[in-house]
């Protein structure tokens, strides 16, 4: 089995809750788990796959702890790698910008050589009116938001994990 590693971006604690229930379905260790501002070239080197997550902030921002995390990625040898993009947001308050950071990390990303995996999200059950994680009518990962329908955060994590588990 390929080595899978999670990074998140979380401020108020609701991302990385989110990154600890997708490695404890996953069966990953919380060895595996890391904040995206502890993220190295070498950390990325120690793993196939990596699942990224992040909070969007402000006007459809990524979480602060990206913003060098990014630049790590950006530097490292990403061809080869799998990368499965996670985001949380608030549909309500921030409709018009739901886990718009997740689609910041997937420009970012599209033209590194990575494979992406998990990125065929359909945008349905979902309430918003705009995201920039929306790319050909899908988010190019999961979508959670776990402020207003946390109780459809345990089913969208199954059923994507288990899609991802396809191809693991």
């Amino acid at each position: 089995m390929k080595k899978i590693g999670i990074v998140y971006g979380s401020t108020t604690g609701t991302c990385e809750n989110l990154a600890g229930q997708l490695a404890a379905v996953l069966g990953i260790a919380n060895t595996d788990v890391y904040s995206a501002d502890k993220l190295t070239v070498e950390l990325v080197n120690a793993y196939d796959i990596l699942l990224l997550g992040t909070s969007t902030w402000g006007d459809g921002e990524l979480q602060d702890d990206w913003y060098d995390g990014i630049k790590v990625l950006k530097n490292a040898d990403l061809k080869g790698k799998y990368i499965a993009l996670f985001g949380c947001g608030d549909s309500e308050s921030y409709c018009d910008t739901f886990c718009d950071a997740m689609g910041i990390l997937y420009e970012d990303l599209k033209d590194s050589g990575c494979t992406f995996l998990g990125n065929h999200v359909s945008t349905d059950d979902y309430t918003f009116s705009n995201s920039a994680a929306v790319v050909d009518g899908s988010f190019v990962g999961l979508a959670l938001d776990d402020i207003n329908e946390s109780h459809k955060t345990s089913t969208r994590i199954k059923t994507w994990t288990d899609e991802l588990k396809k191809t693991f």
